[in-house]
């Protein structure tokens, strides 16, 4: 009655926790090692890789930091599958003989086909554990598993519980769009993960924290950017944004259309700074210049970030001792 129909909070819930839906009741075990075990899709072998440790049920970053030797990595072979070989590497890392050795190989063979049947891009158990009265058990257990195959997993699929995500990344994936919530106050739409990652870091060079990730890709339509303004302006902690947008396959003018669009829409009341460069940005300016939309141009993305930032701390000051700016964006 405490967990069902609540939110729960949990470490990788965030402050608000996420809502319990369903309680699930499982044996209760003793275990008397617990042990790390994972499989990967790495660039670095170019197929699964399995990485093991003697130390699971707690966090494999500290881990990897503090003690780096205590993980193996044993890649295997894509096109030839798992061998007998890999499985006792991984019951030799974790010392395992007898008849758990046997439940152990049986266990990462049945895994790694998992694995592989359900295109996973990580399976990981923390922790794979033995058991006081001689078991080997996986105890917990994540999955993820590639977007692009969704179309031969249909059902797996549908197994999605949407009210378990944040629902601007769920908006942002129905509309095509990369959107990584952070916390921070300005809000970013750039075209390009290098651009956006590189947008982000000057942000934060000029004293300020970018409040999400956002790449509307090279194929935006201006519907996209305004779902993009949705998104970001539906974001309570945001009192700036920041639009920077590099024109190759992209064109400036569809940009800008789109900021028109959701300017009109949303009625946005904080600063808006737009950044633009490259194809038809000549009729972007000028679509943005024969409308009455507040808008802050930019060239310069040193500048850009830095107006941003500052506006930034402006609206935020503001709205701490309940002064009212008028940054309308009413046509």
């Amino acid at each position: 009655k405490q967990w069902y129909q609540r939110r729960v909070a949990i470490t990788a819930g965030g402050a608000q926790g996420r809502p319990c839906n369903e309680v699930m009741v499982c044996e209760r075990v003793y275990c008397r090692k617990e042990f790390y075990f994972a499989i990967v899709m790495d660039r670095t072998y170019n197929g699964p890789t399995m990485i093991v440790s003697t130390q699971g049920g707690m966090n494999i970053e500290e881990v990897a930091s503090e003690n780096p030797d205590a993980i193996v990595k044993i890649p295997v072979d894509i096109e030839q599958g798992i061998t007998n070989r890999e499985v006792n590497q991984v019951a030799d890392v974790l010392g395992l003989g007898g008849d758990q050795r046997k439940q152990l190989k049986d266990a990462v063979s049945k895994l790694y086909n998992l694995f592989v049947k359900y295109d996973s891009t990580l399976l990981e158990i923390n922790p794979l554990a033995e058991l006081t009265d001689g078991r080997v058990l996986c105890l917990d257990c994540k999955i993820n598993f590639d977007d692009n195959a969704e179309y031969r997993h249909a059902e797996l699929f549908k197994k999605r519980d949407l009210s378990q995500e944040d629902k601007r990344d769920v908006d942002a994936s129905a509309a095509g769009l990369n959107y990584i919530g952070l916390d921070g106050n300005i809000g970013c739409l750039v075209n390009g993960a290098g651009l956006a990652m590189a947008t982000m870091d000057i942000i934060k060079l000029h004293g300020g924290e970018p409040a999400n990730f956002l790449d509307v890709g090279g194929g935006a339509t201006a519907e996209q950017v305004t779902e993009a303004f949705k998104i970001i302006s539906s974001d309570p902690n945001v009192t700036a944004i920041l639009v920077n947008i590099f024109g190759g396959i992209m064109r400036c003018d569809v940009i800008a259309q789109g900021i028109l669009e959701a300017a009109t829409n949303l009625k946005l009341d904080i600063p808006l700074i737009v950044r633009l460069q490259g194809t038809n940005v000549k009729e972007a300016k000028a679509l943005m210049g024969m409308s009455s939309v507040k808008i802050l141009p930019v060239d310069d993305l040193d500048d850009a970030a830095s107006m941003a930032v500052k506006l930034s701390d402006i609206v935020g000051q503001a709205q701490r001792l309940n002064v009212k700016l008028d940054f309308s964006l009413d046509i």
